[in-house]
């Protein structure tokens, strides 16, 4: 009973456009990589689907870290961090962690996670008990819904961005805590929330603001630091998830906060206690990381990223302006998450499908991931990436067009 109803679902799944594919890499990551498409030999492609928003995966400097950090500390923890897998390593990261968002949270200590997912679910999961309320943006990442959803507090969630929704909701609620859950920089639409706006809410109702920066650390704000210091923000009341898998360009999460908050999710949250910690060469290798995105490498690397977005986004307006009859769109974005919305599933899946025969590797994003009626490509940009490589892309939608 079981298989044939799996069976089913994924025939389903099929006629509607949304079964998903692995597709295996052979080469580092980067712009120009080895992939293997499924059931067919390895090809070289541009890809255009990573978040290493700084072209920082395949850094040397990386690499050499992350090995020194091996012969330092051995290859894994061993135990979860309140057993013994707690390591000198991962001490001096959330040490530098901290120092490096103290001036937007003043006091904030740190405490490091496995990926973003987890740490979004310890956060919401241990601050989120039957005496508060969590207010969340529809469009937050998943791992926030999950959050929310496994949290015993009630959770109400607003319109996109919707400040007035949101504020109705704030004056009827009644639990003594409440906590505002947003992403800074939204996965699959690339815009930003209105950061200001929404800590001015938390101070005036009491609340608290949780911030999942994931798409923002490393790429705005000073010195990289974030979507915090990209609007100027300073608040004890600020609770900031960033995951060093994306810009950071290696792997893993962390909180900074009040020293209060930090604690109680290290005596609290089970997604913290209940696993193995990281291994601490991986934490070795990412105070490197965090160097670099500080220094003037990662400014310049920064620079020319958001030329590539500006190159970019002109290229596709034009192109957009001479073919009116396929109902393609940019989404208002400013940030290295630039989707083009096609619309149709099976329409955004073709797409991609025209791409990948070219040899540019564009990822189609479909329901439930995305609203239904608005499938896309995600188009991500690097600091690895070229304008050359822009121009390339940009030629291929317009062969693509003209074949579809």
């Amino acid at each position: 009973m079981l298989l044939s109803h799996l069976n089913r679902q994924l025939r389903e799944r099929e006629a509607l456009a949304l079964k998903r594919q692995r597709r295996t890499t052979e080469s580092p990551c980067a712009p120009h990589q080895w992939v293997s498409p499924a059931g067919q030999p390895a090809r070289q492609m541009l890809a255009f689907c990573s978040n290493d928003y700084l072209g920082l995966a395949n850094h040397p400097a990386l690499a050499a870290a992350l090995t020194e950090g091996v012969q330092r500390f051995g290859a894994g923890s061993g135990a979860s961090h309140l057993i013994s897998g707690h390591s000198r390593a991962h001490v001096a990261l959330e040490t530098d962690l901290a120092a490096w968002l103290a001036p937007c949270i003043p006091g904030a200590a740190a405490l490091t996670f496995c990926t973003g997912y987890m740490a979004n679910l310890a956060l919401l999961t241990a601050l989120g008990g039957d005496q508060a309320t969590i207010f969340a943006d529809k469009l937050n990442h998943a791992s926030l819904v999950d959050g929310g959803l496994l949290a015993s507090a009630p959770m109400q969630r607003y319109a996109h961005r919707n400040l007035a929704v949101l504020t109705r909701q704030l004056s009827g609620c009644t639990t003594p805590i409440k906590l505002i859950v947003t992403d800074a920089v939204f996965s699959m639409d690339g815009d930003l929330a209105d950061l200001p706006a929404l800590l001015t809410l938390a101070e005036r109702h009491d609340a608290w603001l949780i911030v999942d920066d994931a798409h923002g650390l490393g790429v705005l704000g000073a010195q990289g630091r974030g979507s915090l210091s990209h609007f100027g923000l300073s608040s004890e009341r600020l609770i900031y998830m960033g995951t060093l898998g994306k810009a950071a360009g290696l792997g893993g999460a962390f909180v900074a906060a009040h020293p209060t908050i930090i604690e109680w999710m290290v005596q609290t949250a089970r997604p913290y206690i209940y696993t193995t910690a990281s291994p601490p060469a991986l934490a070795y290798a990412l105070r490197e990381s965090l160097r670099l995105m500080q220094s003037a490498e990662g400014d310049s690397r920064r620079r020319h990223l958001q030329q590539l977005i500006a190159e970019l986004r002109q290229q596709l307006a034009a192109l957009i302006a001479t073919q009116p009859n396929l109902g393609w769109h940019l989404a208002d974005s400013a940030t290295a998450i630039q989707p083009l919305i096609v619309g149709d599933n099976a329409a955004a899946l073709a797409l991609s499908a025209a791409l990948e025969a070219q040899g540019l590797w564009v990822p189609a994003i479909r329901p439930p991931t995305v609203p239904v009626g608005s499938a896309r490509l995600r188009i991500t940009l690097s600091a690895a990436h070229t304008v050359d490589d822009i121009t390339q892309l940009v030629d291929g939608l317009a062969r693509a067009a003209a074949d579809l």
